[in-house]
């Protein structure tokens, strides 16, 4: 009897992981729709919402190692919430109440899924300006509703239409001067920016989407990038204040330079990367402070190199598995050679700028920092960048990749 036990101990474990493991739909899709119907009701009393955020959280976490298992129910999810964020006779709780919903869906299946699923009519512009000018930005109760918003901003930002045709008169009844619409989203974006909450994750986000905009990077790119590096500059990473800005502005910096065209980018990365520089982020104890600089050195190699695939990676040869099959192999090692030949040949030549010394180096030095995920972001750029650079130079690369291993 003794020996069984474990047995079925053991049994029991395994039925466990089955079960965890062989979910094959949204079983609780109607469950969920009864939650997000009955929040109109629920939302009133304290003790009844929070059960329904909690029954909301328990069955969305079950699928949290099976998160595409959502998608074909993400848009009525969204759609019911939104329908609830959008009314006019909803109460500011209960609005808050349906964003947190929403963030909760976004932290189980990551918000660039769910990104597109935001409508972005040109209608839906003034009214979630209107409600980010409603927040309070210092609130730590209703954060998931900036963050959304925020999110939902960044969709609403391609609309292919210039911003100034939403201007129309700039001048209030009162007499006063309104802000454009461009200066009142690039001003939302730089207070979200420097918030110590998740909204500044989705700030960066917007600054993405909207500054690469073809009507807003002529007008306010250079302004907002001078701005950024001027907030890095004055920042510390040894006070808290200053890790919480210098956070906002590398993630604004890594996902501008991730987004934006290379030629529109260019002209500014020998300076981002000069004030990067003296951040000396190396010697901050923070980790996500050295990650970020990892990402945003990452992306300024990528920029500063043509987005071409090195030829040297590859060794055609001939691409038929018939004619592989038939042909004799002297014949296939011939072609070979020749395919080879004509590639080293046709390998154009350019000129490879000065910064990606300073680049590698910088993410050579990653390679050795004590947190993994530093580490696993520079050796994504190392991998990335090399690939783009002639052979010689890719051969010093791996010759200094090596170097770290005696």
């Amino acid at each position: 009897m003794d020996g069984a036990e474990p047995e079925e101990g053991s049994n029991q474990e395994v039925d466990v992981t089955t079960t965890r493991s062989i979910l094959e739909s949204f079983t609780e899709s109607q469950e969920v729709r009864e939650l997000i119907g009955n929040l109109r009701g629920a939302f009133g009393d304290l003790v009844t919402r929070e059960m329904a955020t909690e029954k909301f959280i328990g069955i969305m976490d079950k699928y949290q190692e099976q998160p595409h298992l959502l998608d074909r129910h993400l848009e009525w999810m969204m759609n019911s919430l939104l329908d609830i964020a959008r009314d006019k006779g909803s109460p500011p709780l209960l609005v808050h109440l349906a964003f947190k919903f929403l963030y909760i869906i976004t932290k189980v299946r990551g918000y660039k899924r769910f990104l597109p699923l935001f409508p972005h009519e040109v209608p839906d512009l003034q009214p979630v300006l209107y409600m980010l000018g409603e927040q309070n930005p210092k609130d730590s109760e209703t954060w998931e509703t900036r963050y959304m918003l925020l999110l939902w901003l960044s969709m609403i930002c391609l609309i292919p239409f210039d911003l100034a045709r939403f201007d129309g008169n700039l001048i209030s009844e009162e007499g006063q001067t309104c802000m454009p619409t461009m200066d009142h989203i690039l001003q939302i974006a730089k207070c979200y920016l420097v918030v110590s909450d998740k909204a500044r994750d989705a700030a960066a986000v917007l600054v993405s989407k909207f500054i690469v905009r073809l009507d807003v990077k002529q007008k306010r790119m250079a302004d907002f990038l001078d701005w950024t590096l001027a907030m890095l500059s004055k920042s510390s990473f040894q006070t808290m204040e200053g890790t919480v800005v210098m956070n906002g502005m590398l993630q604004a910096l890594a996902q501008l330079f991730k987004h934006g065209k290379r030629e529109d980018c260019l002209p500014y990365a020998a300076t981002v990367l000069e004030c990067l520089d003296n951040c000396k982020l190396s010697e901050s104890n923070q980790m996500v402070l050295r990650k970020l600089g990892m990402k945003l050195v990452q992306r300024l190699g990528l920029t500063f190199v043509k987005p071409k695939v090195a030829k040297w990676r590859y060794q055609r040869g001939c691409r038929s598995l018939a004619a592989n099959l038939q042909a004799q192999g002297s014949v296939v090692q011939n072609q070979v050679v020749t395919a080879a030949a004509n590639e080293d040949d046709d390998e154009e030549e350019y000129d490879i700028p000065g910064e990606i010394e300073n680049v590698v180096e910088q993410l050579l030095v990653g390679l050795k920092d004590k947190d993994t995920i530093v580490r696993w972001s520079a050796a994504k750029g190392i991998g990335r960048i090399t690939g783009r650079l002639p052979k010689e130079l890719a051969d010093d690369v791996i010759g200094s990749l090596l170097d770290c291993f005696r």
